[in-house]
């Protein structure tokens, strides 16, 4: 009588392991890349509502908001010796956008959202903001102002 000693996988067995393999990464891929995107959007909020109080805190002192906003530079006023914001944030992957008003009576920031079912306060989507570019998002899609002005 002869034994045999079969000590491997069969083919159709390898085969159903790397299909397994395949479905479970592509799973967790998705939801990592959709982590990544919440992540940077939840970024961008934060940092538009820091240079919002930072420009808050500058009209107390001038009356006025300023007329330029350098992202990635300091916001400070040299005649009041006053420093507001040490570094005005960048956008992860593309632009902000300030918009002032000539008599600084008002501004607005906007930024790209990368999760399109993002619904809260600030967003429009699907199209955005239609006359507001951000760079190479196309349109921005979340907006955030002073206090005495509504963006639609």
């Amino acid at each position: 009588m002869t034994v045999r000693n079969d000590k491997g996988f069969t083919l159709i067995e390898l085969i159903i392991v790397i299909i397994i393999l395949g479905v479970l990464t592509a799973l967790i891929s998705g939801n990592f890349i959709s982590s990544l995107k919440k992540g940077r959007d939840a970024r961008r909020k934060s940092d538009l509502e820091s240079i919002q109080k930072a420009l808050e805190m500058y009209y107390e002192d001038k009356k006025a908001y300023p007329p330029t906003l350098s992202f990635g530079s300091i916001l400070n006023d040299v005649a009041l010796g006053k420093t507001y914001m040490f570094k005005v944030p960048n956008d992860p992957l593309n632009n902000y956008m300030y918009i002032y008003d000539s008599d600084g009576t008002y501004f607005e920031l906007y930024s790209c959202i990368e999760n399109t079912e993002d619904h809260s306060q600030g967003i429009k989507l699907p199209d955005g903001y239609t006359t507001k570019n951000c760079g190479s998002c196309g349109n921005c899609r979340y907006a955030i102002s002073s206090p005495n002005r509504v963006i639609n």
